[in-house]
Parts: structure tokens; C-alpha cells; sequence
């Protein structure tokens, strides 16, 4: 069994073969998506989180959203850039989606990918401290977000406040309890996945890569989890890891499919510069019927190593059609894989 859940980027343009031509078509499309989803037997509902780019952004009042009009499905992110975040403003929004939920949000945090600006989390009134990059600051705001999930007080009470305090310190509320133990790092090197499991976070894993190896994307990334998987029983964390990976994965059952997704059939993994001195290596995407569909995907080795498969959409077009997508995979290829 495989928990499988969808991946949205939430793009908007007023482009006319888009059905999400504005922000408000994103976000409610994105929550009625989220609803249908579950109805249909998906597992888990995650959004990407971009700032200053026509997608979604501030992931809380989505997620509360979509908290309180679902019961059972996982509603997580792929990734929150720390670099942009208070972290204990984020606790305070955090655990309140999460209560609104009944404990189900599966937070994906990171130090983030390339933005649309340079240094954009500048804007944000936020800087560097001396001697540090902004992965160290990403890092950093993480560990200070996770102990404040803790529930731990640590702030000096007011000795004459509006409302009665209780004894000792004060901790940010509301506290949601677990969350802290359902945070996930976006991890895009072995070294960071590594990092992760120490600090006892779930893994995320996408579909690019430091390319570390020059070996075949799915096989660098099976290594990577190894490695974490390795590094969180070192580190005796009492519960077992989970750990997540995305794919672009479409099953042609007809015209429309193929017209959209038939030029991927012959995709294949791919090298470049995500950043300067940084070389990447690019996942690439499956396409074909869902026989072929099934033979190749039994040969990824990241996905078998991993708990959690998160399927990437193109949610500008639309609620029925990504749906039609995501239950394909749960019909006709899934049960072969024994992912159901």
C-alpha cells in the first residue's frame, strides 16, 4: 500500500485555454479540487507555495479551507520557503489550520528553490546574519519553527495583563498537538535529507535533484532516502519515517489525454543549472497507456522506496479533468503496482 496524494502548482493567467484565469479561480477551484479528491479515494491534497509569481502563495487559508470542508484526506504543502517566513507567526497559522483539520495537515517546509526575484525574502524585511546564506537562514528559521511547535512556554508574562495568565511562561496558541511530529523537509541533496532525519522531520523529495552521482535521476534519489532512512534510525527517533516523492505521471485513456500528454511518452531525465555552481538533475515524466505505464514505473526505484507518491497536476485545466487524471492512476495502474 502507497498513500497518493496530488501535487498543485496553482498557476493562474488570463490565457484562454486555462479554467483558472484569476486568483479567485485558483484558490476555490483548489479547494473543491481538494473535496472531489477525497470523495474519489485520494490520500493527501498538497499545494507548491511561490512569492511575487501568479500562484499560490500564502498556503494557511487555503488549507484551513479546505480543513473544514474535508474530513479524512492529508492536506500538506510542497514547500513553504522558510527564507520568507516568521517562524512563530507560522506556528500561531499553522496550528490553527491544522485544529480546523482535526490534525491533518503534512507540512512540507525548505530552505526553497530560485524565486522570481533576487533575494525576494529581502522585501520581506528579512536579512542575513553575519557569516550567514540564505540556506543557513532557511535552516535556522526551520529549527526555530519546530521548537515552537513543541507547545513549550517561553515568553515572560505580563505582570498586569488584560486577561488572568496561567503559571510560568507563555507559549504561542493555539497549540496544535502532533503537528510538530507531521513537519516534512524539502530536501534537493543527500547531505540536507540527511540533515532532516536528525532533526526529525519527514522527507520530501521532488522531481529535481542535486545531481550528485550522474546516475539516473530515480536511482540518485532512492539513494537519497536510503541515506535518510539510514540517518533517522541512527538518530533513535521512537516513530517510523515517512518519506514523500513527486511525479509527473499521466495514463492515456483517450484523445484528450494524448493530446495533452502524449509528447511525454518519450520523456527522459535532465541536466541543468538550477543555480549558479549548482548542477541539477531533472526527473523525468511518465506517459503512455496504462500497461507500458505500469512496466516503467515498476523500474523506479526512488518510488518504491518511498511511502507517499505525490501526483503533479496541471490544475489550470480545471477540477473534472484533473480528476479524471488522478482517478485513472487509481483505476488502472495503481492496483497493478499493489499501491492499492
Amino acid at each position: 500500500m502507497k498513500k497518493i496524494g496530488f501535487l498543485s502548482f496553482g498557476h493562474w493567467a488570463n490565457h484562454p485555454s486555462y479554467s483558472t484565469r484569476t486568483a479567485n479561480d485558483t484558490l476555490l477551484q483548489s479547494i473543491d479540487l481538494a473535496v472531489a479528491a477525497e470523495e474519489i479515494g485520494i490520500d493527501g491534497a498538497y499545494f507548491r507555495v511561490h512569492h511575487f509569481a501568479k500562484q499560490l502563495a500564502s498556503p494557511f487559508p487555503l488549507l484551513a479551507a479546505i480543513g473544514a470542508k474535508t474530513s479524512k484526506i492529508e492536506i500538506g504543502t510542497g514547500v513553504i520557503d522558510m527564507r520568507y517566513e516568521n517562524p512563530l507567526y507560522m506556528v500561531e497559522d499553522a496550528s490553527a489550520a491544522d485544529i480546523i483539520a482535526g490534525g491533518r495537515l503534512q507540512l512540507g517546509i525548505s530552505r526553497g528553490s530560485p524565486e522570481q526575484v533576487v533575494d525576494g525574502w529581502r522585501y520581506f524585511d528579512y536579512g542575513l546574519s553575519e557569516g550567514e546564506t540564505d540556506a543557513d537562514m532557511g535552516r535556522r528559521k526551520a529549527l526555530l519553527f519546530l521548537e515552537k511547535l513543541n507547545g513549550i512556554g517561553f515568553a515572560e508574562p505580563n505582570p498586569y495583563p488584560m486577561f488572568p495568565n496561567p503559571p510560568g511562561l507563555l507559549r504561542l496558541e493555539p497549540y496544535a498537538e502532533g503537528l510538530r511530529e507531521r513537519i516534512w523537509w524539502g530536501a534537493g541533496s543527500n547531505a540536507t535529507a540527511i540533515w532532516a532525519a536528525q532533526q526529525g522531520m519527514y522527507l520530501q523529495s521532488s522531481t529535481l535533484k542535486d545531481d550528485e552521482s550522474g546516475k539516473p535521476f530515480h536511482i540518485q534519489q532512492a539513494e537519497q532516502i536510503r541515506l535518510y532512512k539510514e540517518a533517522w534510525k541512527a538518530a533513535g527517533h521512537q516513530r517510523e519515517p515517512r518519506v514523500s516523492v513527486s511525479r509527473s505521471i499521466f495514463a492515456l485513456m483517450n484523445d484528450q489525454d494524448k493530446l495533452y500528454f502524449g509528447p511525454q511518452s518519450d520523456s527522459v531525465d535532465k541536466v541543468g543549472m538550477i543555480e549558479p555552481n549548482k548542477r541539477a538533475i531533472f526527473g523525468k515524466s511518465y506517459a503512455a497507456e496504462p500497461d507500458k505505464l505500469i512496466q516503467e514505473l515498476e523500474n523506479d526505484e526512488a518510488i518504491q522506496e518511498a511511502d507517499t507518491l505525490l501526483l503533479t497536476i496541471p490544475n489550470t485545466l480545471g477540477v473534472d479533468y484533473n480528476i479524471h487524471i488522478l482517478s485513472a492512476i487509481l483505476k488502472h495502474v495503481a492496483p497493478a503496482l499493489g499501491w492499492r
